[in-house]
């Protein structure tokens, strides 16, 4: 008997002995099963800067985990090797830890033991790896830790609702501004993930964006432009904006890195349109990396790559001036 997946907009229709696109939601013997619950193929404590999450627990490391699979192809991906790899590869991906399987209650130990206040789900996409995501969550968010999402945002609205309720913060990625884009590079649409933002934002989440701009594919001053009045109109001025620098990846190996000239001019037009938050990230950039005061325009939060310099706010306010600035900040 064939099953339907209702978790995202593919709502793959999946055959007996078969999986939807993300290669780890499978048909066995007519019930949808997901085969990587408790089977990460990385764990690791970041620092939470890496996310990127620059309005989130700054110079804290977080725990970071993923399975394999994912529901987009983005032909650019970085992590293509364990985002579009099957489930099977997981133990040889895996294979030099003599632990296999982690329970929800074994991330939240060891997030505990490892001194990290937060605990995220990256990588690949936590939304393919969904059970074991709201699990873990839910039980983190009962010992103390906070909950941050790194993710395509590409999720049907009722299992995002029900996710976000443990949710702390999320890095989505708005890879470009058209279907078009969405369609031939990602293998996904548009519409979902601007949804996905907006309820995210709306459910009180700590929401930053990514905004990868590749060179001829999604780089038009136009469609920046467009994007960030999305922004400015639909998940508010202070939202955070990071524009990452392409490099050569995957299926993507054609076009040259972003340069420096794209994503200056990226970062102006954001701030041009009323964003108070714009960083560049994947490239060394003098005020592309820093946190400033939207309104008396002092420094706030220094930084050198994922490394923090200084951090003058007070209480999550800046200090000369009293402005309350978006984010988690103790």
């Amino acid at each position: 008997m064939k099953v339907q997946c209702e978790l995202c907009p593919k709502n793959c229709v999946i055959s007996p002995g078969q999986s939807g696109e993300c290669r780890v939601r499978v048909n066995i013997d007519g019930v949808l099963r997901t085969v990587v619950y408790g089977y990460p193929c990385s764990i690791n404590v970041d620092p939470i800067e890496k996310k990127p999450m620059a309005h989130f627990l700054p110079g804290t490391g977080i725990l970071s985990i993923a399975t394999v699979g994912c529901n987009l192809h983005c032909r650019f991906c970085q992590n293509w090797e364990i985002s579009q790899a099957n489930p099977e590869e997981t133990p040889a991906i895996f294979y030099s830890r003599e632990k296999l399987f982690w329970s929800p209650q074994d991330l939240v130990d060891i997030t505990k033991k490892a001194g990290c206040p937060s605990l995220a789900y990256t990588y690949t996409d936590p939304i393919v790896y969904y059970e074991y995501t709201y699990d873990t969550a839910k039980l983190a968010r009962e010992a103390g830790i906070r909950n941050v999402l790194v993710t395509a945002g590409y999720i049907n609205e009722e299992p995002w609702k029900r996710l976000l309720k443990f949710i702390d913060g999320a890095n989505i990625d708005l890879k470009g501004f058209t279907d078009e884009f969405y369609i031939n590079v990602c293998s996904a649409t548009l519409k979902p993930v601007l949804n996905a933002l907006i309820l995210a934002k709306a459910n009180g989440v700590i929401v930053e964006v990514t905004n990868l701009i590749i060179p001829t594919l999604n780089d038009k001053p136009e469609e920046i432009r467009q994007l960030c009045r999305w922004m400015k109109a639909n998940l508010g001025g202070e939202t955070p904006l990071h524009f990452s620098r392409f490099f050569p990846r995957h299926k993507m190996l054609n076009l040259p890195p972003t340069s420096t000239e794209t994503l200056d001019l990226a970062r102006t037009i954001a701030v041009e349109e009323g964003l108070e938050h714009v960083y560049i990230g994947n490239i060394a950039s003098k005020e592309g990396q820093n946190t400033y005061c939207p309104g008396c325009k002092s420094l706030l939060v220094e930084r050198s790559g994922y490394t923090i310099l200084q951090n003058k706010l007070k209480d999550g306010t800046c200090p000369k001036c009293g402005r309350a600035i978006y984010g988690v900040w103790k």
